[in-house]
């Protein structure tokens, strides 16, 4: 009876061994949303599980509204990396929210604090044992008049890149791929990605709401699907458990 409880407990033991989380850190593109079966807004890092076996756990700590500077000063990166542990990730995407440069709170130089701080992230991460993959961020849906999508970043996008060469860190550029998106679906179809109701369309909304930055389930869905093909794609060994997680 001991041998037979002792092979259960090694077996279990390994199961659990054998799972690998993915933490997720970033805004509200990414983060989960209260009453997802009522709210139409999701982030993409919210239905990203779905994508993954079981072994993948994704916790997903991105929260709405913040940027590399108030997610550090409110303790939330230090909560992450208090937990991380080797063989586990951590996705890094920014910059909507440190682009806002009326708040002191949020805002950073995109070539001095917002570089400093993905260094941060990257750097404690692999200290940890833990593997960083950096993303730039989601494109905004922006046409203009002549149905040109105009990008809304800045150099956010090109610091993230450039972090990421310097210290070989997996990328994935996701701000070119959700403007393939948007292209694709162009300036009017685009919307159902996004969360575009006339007043009284939908009851979770008492006004009218055109927000071209937050995801519909349908926007979410369609970049975690970008996300998990751009990691097909990733020539990193450090990335095979991810890949291998893959449905």
């Amino acid at each position: 009876m001991k041998h037979y409880i002792l092979i259960l407990w090694l077996m279990s033991a390994t199961c659990f061994a054998q799972k690998t989380t993915v933490y997720t850190i970033g805004d509200s593109t990414m983060a989960n949303k209260k009453d997802p079966e009522k709210n139409p807004e999701h982030g993409w890092a919210q239905v990203l599980q779905s994508f993954f076996k079981d072994n993948i756990i994704i916790d997903n700590r991105a929260l709405n509204g913040r940027s590399t500077r108030s997610f550090i000063a409110e303790k939330q990166w230090d909560a992450v990396y208090q937990k991380l542990k080797k063989g586990d990730y951590v996705f890094i995407e920014f910059g909507h929210n440190d682009g806002k440069n009326m708040d002191s709170l949020r805002y950073t130089n995109p070539h001095t604090a917002y570089r400093h701080n993905l260094i941060r992230f990257v750097k404690e991460s692999r200290a940890k044992g833990a593997i960083p993959i950096l993303l730039s961020s989601i494109a905004r849906r922006n046409f203009n008049e002549k149905g040109v999508l105009i990008g809304t970043h800045g150099d956010y996008p090109l610091e993230t890149r450039l972090v990421a060469q310097e210290f070989n860190v997996p990328f994935i550029d996701l701000e070119y791929f959700t403007e393939l998106l948007e292209q694709s679906y162009g300036p009017e179809k685009s919307k159902e990605l996004h969360l575009h109701f006339k007043a009284g369309e939908n009851p979770y909304y008492k006004d009218a709401k055109d927000d071209d930055t937050h995801l519909s389930l349908k926007g979410a869905t369609e970049i975690a699907q970008i996300v998990v093909e751009q990691i097909k794609l990733l020539e990193d060994s450090s990335v095979e458990t991810l890949k291998k997680g893959i449905k």
